[in-house]
């Protein structure tokens, strides 16, 4: 019944005109758009826009007319007006998409003329970009491909209004287009220039998978092995470890407040654990065991932080992204500054095993000794029992006990123990005696606690399975897991899992807990167990080169593609260089091809006959001119050799072909492609005069030729990677750091020989030709521009607390701490990207010679060098991971590495110092610098003035040029007229120049401003006036702003 009313349908779809029928496809096309959108958009948008493709293809099918004017009108004002009320606003990307979504499907009611149709194409070309805001997954990219396809398809059709071609050969010609422009589209995705700051659209409402989270309720990771979705995926160069083995380490949570465990260290950290014992904890120390084991991970988009890694990770994982380097805490979580949105590739370092904490004092184990009052009661008294009856024995006799009761005790592993209660532990212990891997790490280091014996607990992955088609070890969600680390005297931090004990073929074989199957699966299933495993297997190799060859191709991976092509490549200026040139390259063979003669003009019928002349040619026949299926049959009539049948078949044949072009009675089959392809086989079985001498002396030619042709010269490989590995300098200069800091381990000497010259930097560290008029007008246009301001006001919103933390500390105004970081970075939008190593390797080895100072600022960054290795080293973040400006400046307020020793703080009391990733600290560390350098709590940095019209008097007050060194009086005495504020100062200033371009040539008269100790403060942060000054102004412009909102 269904295939005789499908086939009953596509009778009368064929039955309808050309217009219907094309207008159908468009409109089913437009529909697979929407449904590509289901999930992303409300649902009141797919509904009134299906409702209105629906509409309009029910109008198409029955040759009705299209809506008046008062029904688009009414349904367009619906459309906004339920946009407005679902968003709140018609700007930003969510309303927008919305509204272009329902305008896209209301634009066909109106699809009357060609231009119409124009208006719609464009349309839904642009909102297919709509899919790809949301999700970049394979699936997502192979619909958005077919989308493109049926949308290319519907412009064949409508570039063909006097022609009859049917839908394949239109879906055809579609799929040429994009076969010829896939060179172009590869092209553009390898060399258009990516832009880090700039390359991506901000979000509004987070959307896509979950992660493992930084807190745990007894219920959350059997949420998440219910999850069938890879978490991540993971290449072992060096080969697998054992599955008992393999445990992801994630969020550590040693904070139960009864109901949650938390986290001490990171995000979603507890707020106010003592200082003392946050630094005990930074105190405890861990020594490697073994030769450590290399690991790749591709993470999934988990809108979490954390980065799982293989237990016992203890150098920083080097994401192969440009970003914020990874954060670290002293129990072993890593986690990265900002949520993982997007798929993030990183490789790390496993050591198989290590020496941790053997030495903590009890100060650095107090949190993971501590329970909450007034829970598990009977937990307690249970474990006071058990120490008392084993006459208070040593932690490890009392882990081994209770190790001994989970095997013994009758205890299940299950994904549905029920619900349980404010007694967690008291439950599992005495009644349930079911759970998962949480329940069962939970009440296991509850009693531990109580036992006095310290314990934590850490979430993660453990196991996975092996990708029989790639090899990579597949970790899904449901392999999320939770086991326990124990304190023991002697042997430190030892990891104990619990699971291992109620349920061993979790841990051993991997076997995990996993949700009912659906109705295909099981079918699959019946047909071959191992056809949905081998499916399974496939679809994730295919993900993994999708993330690995298109997600994770970025700015870093770009540039490296560019230096293995040879091309000398240090940012997206250098890619923007190839892609002009592969672009240029492009066009004149574009423009060669279409200017050869065969090539013009030359459609599928013309090619056809002209086959046919040279097939007849190598047989003697020469082509006659102008050459027509005609005159060729003619020329074939008078060959020699060839028999009257063969004429007349050859006959047939060219008339056939001809009437396939000229005659007006052909149909629309007849003058398919498909028809041509018919005549095309033919062509090739048509008989020929025998001329076996000439084919044997061509042959013999050719063979010759091939003989004598000179082999293709072998491609020359790129010239290798320079590095400072062989530069007797460089290694002298690294011994000599070794020696100076005591790193007896080569620390220095080994990173030197990694490092590359970055010849962009050097030529950005040479000043421009001097200039005896600058111009204050144009630099401070620069930086006091609409753009930063608003920025500013945003940053002053979000930081406002911090702001006036460090105004009460170190007496910096907040509006000075914003003018720096605006001018600095844009408010960490301009961070560089620059491989530090390679800046300061460079500059401080082959500073250029042409600089007026050359050997002063060489000195000067062979000490930056030194300092940045020092900070690299005690971060434990390895120097080829940092990324700066041209000069070796750093993170949000651009601090060199010195300044960053001796400046930078914690401000935000995470524990570490991050310049990179966390404005706080930036907000704080700046303010430290100024107060260091002799900024005054309360006093202006600078007042106006009006200087002395005595050339001598103003020669006077500019000789010291800007260090403060004349009081109010000296100022009036010599000319100077001061504001009263400026006369009631009782400090030295300093009358400071700032010139506007030249006089002489059109250049505005001079800017003069009395600078204070302060303003002399802010020139030790950048050694220009210029900058001192537009640093004030940008501040005191975004104060002004947020004032008058």
């Amino acid at each position: 019944m269904p295939l005789r009313l499908a086939s009953r349908w596509a009778t009368a779809l064929q039955a309808r005109p050309r217009e219907v029928r094309d207008t159908l496809w468009l409109l089913a096309v437009l529909a697979w758009i929407q449904a590509l959108l289901l999930g992303h958009v409300p649902g009141w948008t797919s509904v009134l826009a299906g409702g209105v493709l629906l509409w309009r293809g029910w109008l198409a099918w029955h040759g009705r007319p299209l809506p008046g004017w008062p029904w688009r009108v009414g349904l367009t004002a619906l459309a906004v007006g339920a946009t407005v009320a679902t968003h709140r606003t018609l700007l930003g990307p969510e309303a927008g998409v919305t509204l272009i979504v329902v305008l896209l499907s209301l634009k066909t009611l109106e699809l009357r003329a060609r231009r119409d149709a124009w208006v719609v194409f464009f349309l839904a070309f642009f909102t297919l970009l709509a899919p790809l805001l949301r999700s970049q997954s394979l699936p997502m990219a192979l619909g958005v491909l077919l989308a493109v396809a049926g949308l290319l398809t519907s412009l064949v059709l409508a570039h063909r209004p006097l022609g009859h071609p049917p839908l394949a050969a239109a879906a055809r010609q579609a799929g040429w287009l994009m076969l010829t422009g896939t060179p172009l589209l590869v092209l553009l995705f390898a060399l258009f220039p990516r832009l880090p700051p700039l390359w991506g659209l901000p979000q509004g409402e987070p959307f896509g998978r979950s992660g493992l989270s930084g807190q745990m309720r007894v219920g959350d990771v059997a949420r998440l092995a219910l999850d069938e979705r890879v978490a991540m995926r993971v290449a072992f160069p060096q080969g697998t470890p054992p599955a008992a083995q393999l445990y992801f380490r994630g969020p550590v949570l040693r904070v139960f407040d009864g109901e949650r465990w938390l986290p001490l260290h990171g995000p979603q950290a507890v707020a106010l654990a003592p200082g003392a014992l946050i630094r005990a904890d930074a105190g405890v120390r861990r020594t490697p065991r073994g030769a450590p084991l290399p690991y790749r991970v591709t993470l999934e988009p988990t809108q979490r932080p954390w980065l799982p890694v293989l237990d016992h990770t203890l150098q920083a994982p080097q994401p192969s992204a440009a970003g914020a380097a990874p954060l670290t805490s002293p129990d072993g979580a890593w986690w990265l500054p900002y949520p993982v949105t997007d798929v993030l590739r990183y490789d790390a370092q496993a050591h198989p095993t290590v020496d941790w904490g053997v030495e903590a004092d009890r100060l650095a184990l107090q949190v993971d000794r501590e329970l909450p009052p007034g829970f598990n009661p009977r937990t307690l008294a249970w474990a006071q029992a058990l120490r008392r009856e084993l006459g208070e024995p040593a932690p490890r006799v009392l882990l081994e006990a209770l190790l001994r009761r989970l095997r013994d005790g009758g205890y299940v592993y299950t994904l549905e123990p029920g619900v349980y209660g404010p007694h967690s532990a008291d439950e599992f212990w005495f009644e349930r005696k079911a759970g998962f891997c949480e329940h069962i790490a939970s009440a296991f280091v509850i009693a531990l606690r109580a036992l006095d014996v310290p314990a934590r607990i850490v979430t993660g992955y453990q196991g996975g399975e092996r990708n029989p088609v790639d090899g990579l070890w597949t970790v899904r969600h449901s392999d999320a897991h939770a086991w326990a680390e124990v304190w023991l005297p002697g042997e430190g931090w030892v990891r104990i899992d619990p699971t291992a004990w109620v349920a061993p073929d979790r841990t051993e074989r991997g076997a995990r807990l996993q949700a009912p199957a659906g109705p295909l699966a099981r079918a699959v299933v019946q047909v071959d167990p191992r056809l949905l495993q081998l499916a399974r297997a496939w679809w994730d190799a295919a993900n993994q080169r999708w993330n690995e060859w298109v997600l994770d191709y970025g700015p870093t991976r770009q540039l490296e593609l560019l230096r293995r092509l040879g091309w000398a490549a240090q940012d997206w200026r250098d890619a923007a260089q190839a892609l002009a040139a592969a672009l240029g390259a492009a066009a004149l063979l574009a423009g060669a091809w279409l200017l050869l003669p065969a090539r013009r003009r030359a459609d599928a019928w013309a090619r056809l006959l002209q086959r046919a002349a040279r097939r007849a040619a190598r047989a003697g026949v020469a082509p006659p001119r102008p050459l027509t299926p005609r005159a060729l049959a003619a020329a074939l009539e008078q060959a020699h050799g060839l028999e009257p049948a063969a004429r007349a078949a050859w006959r047939a044949w060219l008339l056939e072909l001809e009437a396939l072009r000229y005659d007006p009675a052909m149909n629309e089959a007849a003058r398919s492609d498909r028809a041509q392809r018919a005549l095309a086989r033919r062509l090739a079985r048509l008989p020929l005069p025998a001329r076996k001498a000439q084919a044997a002396a061509v042959g013999l030619l050719l063979a010759l030729a091939g003989a004598l042709t000179p082999p293709a010269a072998e491609a020359q490989p790129h010239p290798a990677r320079t590095t400072y590995a062989d530069h007797a300098a460089a290694r002298a200069l690294a011994e000599a750091i070794d020696a100076a800091e005591g790193w007896d381990d080569g620390w220095a000497r080994h990173w030197l020989a990694q490092a590359q010259p970055d010849l962009r930097a050097r030529a950005l560290n040479v000043p421009p030709p001097p200039t005896a008029y600058p111009n204050w007008a144009a630099y401070r246009a620069r930086f006091v521009e609409p753009r930063r301001i608003a920025a500013g006001v945003r940053f002053w919103d979000a930081h406002a607390e911090a702001l006036a933390r460090a105004e009460a500390r170190y007496g910096v105004p907040a509006a000075v701490i914003v003018g720096i970081l605006g001018v600095e970075t844009l408010y960490g939008q301009h961070l560089g990207q620059h491989r530090t190593l390679d800046v300061l390797a460079t500059l401080a080895l082959d500073f250029p010679r042409e600089h007026p100072r050359a050997e002063a600022r060489q000195a000067f960054f062979r000490d930056e060098l030194r300092a940045f290795l020092r900070l690299a080293r005690s971060s434990g973040v390895p120097p080829d991971a940092w990324r700066g400006s041209f000069a070796g400046a750093l993170g949000w307020p651009q601090f060199m590495p010195s300044s960053w020793l001796a400046h930078a703080v914690d401000f935000d009391g995470d524990g570490r110092i991050d310049l990179i990733g966390s404005p706080v600290d930036a907000i704080g560390s700046v303010a430290s610098f100024l107060a260091a350098h002799g900024w005054q709590r309360g006093v202006p940095a600078r007042f106006s003035v009006t200087p002395p019209t005595h050339p001598q008097a103003l020669g006077t007050l500019l000789a010291p040029d800007i260090r403060p060194t004349f009081s109010a009086a000296q100022l009036r005495e010599l000319g100077a007229e001061l504001p009263p504020e400026a006369q009631r100062h009782d400090g030295p200033m300093a009358l400071v120049l700032l010139h506007n371009g030249d006089p002489a040539r059109g250049g505005a008269a001079p800017t003069y401003v009395l600078g204070t100790q302060n303003f002399w403060a802010l020139t030790r942060y950048n050694r220009s006036s210029y900058y001192a000054l537009a640093v004030l102004e940008l501040g005191e412009a975004v104060e002004r702003m947020r004032a008058h909102r």
